[in-house]
């Protein structure tokens, strides 16, 4: 292919809904064991650690430490979710599967199915959002009208690491590839973004590392939204989610027909 080809910006169309509804189609099989694949364990963390740790700390930002940490883990929950779909899941659809290959020999572009797998990402990762804020409501959390902003924040985070997760499909020859992704970039994510203590506490040059994370902006506008409050510098948040989430899906799109197209 042409490098003007490869390199051009996805196209967008509607072509993309009957590739999403099968995904849905097929994920609904098997929706009760995904579900609780997606929230058991942040679910564990939140009730260990924020009623364990929690009994210790107290409040933090003005929060219960059981509500500090579960908005946290709304938002880890969703970064999690995505970049497993467009792994592991995309992964299997693509090269084992090869579903991909099936679906682009109809009228149906490449392009179509990315948006597709993007969009799905971002819809699992909004499930696990509803999902985890259910249950923070049932402990007594969130009961404000700004918290129901939390679950168009989780699709965002959804798109951000949803693109993430289809640039590493793209590249991976295998399975254990993703290994890299979930020590060198979800790892780091999960600690220094504040789900579990605030950035403020730890060392300057640490804070200035954090805040160019991505799941750093989704925390700093999901906490205010618990408490309903609005958050500061919201567009600044927005936007940061925008650019990875663009960026990433544009350089997932050039890296599979690359593979895929050749």
């Amino acid at each position: 292919m042409h490098a003007e080809t490869l390199l051009r910006f996805p196209s967008f169309s509607l072509r993309f809904l009957p590739v999403w509804r099968r995904n849905l189609l097929v994920w609904r099989k098997l929706a009760v064991a995904s579900i609780l694949g997606n929230i058991a364990e942040p679910l564990l963390y939140m009730l260990a650690l924020g009623y364990g740790i929690g009994a210790l700390i107290g409040e933090i930002g003005g929060m219960p430490y059981v509500a500090f940490i579960g908005t946290g883990m709304v938002c880890q929950s969703a970064m999690f979710t995505a970049s497993f779909e467009g792994m592991y899941s995309a992964f299997s659809r693509m090269h084992v599967q090869r579903t991909w290959e099936a679906i682009i020999n109809a009228p149906i572009a490449l392009d179509d199915v990315m948006l597709a797998e993007w969009m799905w990402c971002a819809t699992k990762a909004l499930m696990s959002t509803i999902a985890i804020l259910i249950v923070l409501l049932a402990l007594g959390f969130g009961h404000t009208p700004l918290a129901l902003w939390i679950l168009p924040l989780g699709f965002l985070v959804g798109l951000t690491f949803g693109a993430f997760g289809l640039v590493m499909n793209a590249l991976a020859p295998g399975y254990d590839f993703f290994t890299y992704f979930f020590t060198l970039v979800l790892t780091p994510q999960l600690l220094m973004s504040g789900v579990y203590f605030p950035v403020d506490q730890m060392p300057a040059w640490l804070q200035v590392a954090a805040n160019a994370l991505p799941l750093k902006h989704a925390i700093d506008l999901a906490r205010p939204l618990m408490l309903g409050q609005a958050p500061d510098a919201i567009l600044l948040h927005v936007a940061v989610l925008a650019a990875y989430a663009i960026a990433g899906y544009w350089l997932a799109t050039v890296l599979t027909r690359r593979r895929l197209l050749k």
